[in-house]
């Protein structure tokens, strides 16, 4: 992970690539903290910092990237019970949730497209506003085809992973074990299944 890289690399490289990097950015903030950096960076060079709050500083951060990977682990925990959940859920709102919500954005985007149609072909003198006004909904399409990208692909991987193992039971004392499924060809009755999921 690119947080436990830089924990290990220590401060004094931190301090020099923040100062690099601010100094590329033409604000008076930026360049004011570059030079504090810049300062700090002095001041570690030619022992004005001890040894010992260097190595205060790098164990700060060390235990700073560990909760940080705890958090995004838990975070990452979450989200996969709660898809976990949705899949095995026999309430059919939560898993028709994914596609009803696909159909949505289908529709919305839709009507959207064909509004600006027939404002760029009817009332032309009005297209710059509409126009104005759709940009300013980027931020809010982009979030939503996002989330409908994710959800796509995660049912997609979902129907590969549940199509390419078979459980097979165990014996007594022993743990199910899960192995390949050779491949076939699915019949129709298994295909019109795998579209309605």
């Amino acid at each position: 992970m690119a947080i436990n890289l830089l924990a290990q690399l220590g401060l004094p490289f931190l301090v020099e690539l923040v100062s690099g990097v601010l100094r590329g950015i033409a604000h008076p903030s930026a360049q004011s903290t570059a030079d504090a950096l810049d300062g700090l960076d002095e001041a570690i060079k030619t022992g004005g910092v001890s040894s010992h709050d260097i190595g205060e500083a790098n164990r700060h951060m060390e235990e700073m990237t560990k909760l940080k990977i705890e958090e995004q682990t838990k975070l990452a925990a979450e989200v996969n019970s709660s898809l976990r959940a949705e899949i095995t859920s026999n309430d059919k709102f939560v898993r028709r949730m994914r596609p009803t919500f696909g159909y949505l954005m289908a529709i919305t985007w839709a009507a959207q497209m064909l509004g600006i149609a027939y404002i760029m072909i009817f009332r032309t003198k009005d297209a710059v506003l509409v126009i104005d006004a759709m940009e300013s909904l980027g931020t809010i399409w982009a979030v939503a085809l996002s989330v409908l990208g994710v959800y796509v692909y995660k049912r997609s991987e979902d129907k590969k992973l549940r199509n390419r193992y078979i459980t097979l039971a165990a014996d007594e004392g022993e743990e199910n074990s899960a192995i390949k499924k050779p491949p076939m060809r699915p019949n129709k009755a298994q295909q019109a299944a795998s579209y309605n999921d």
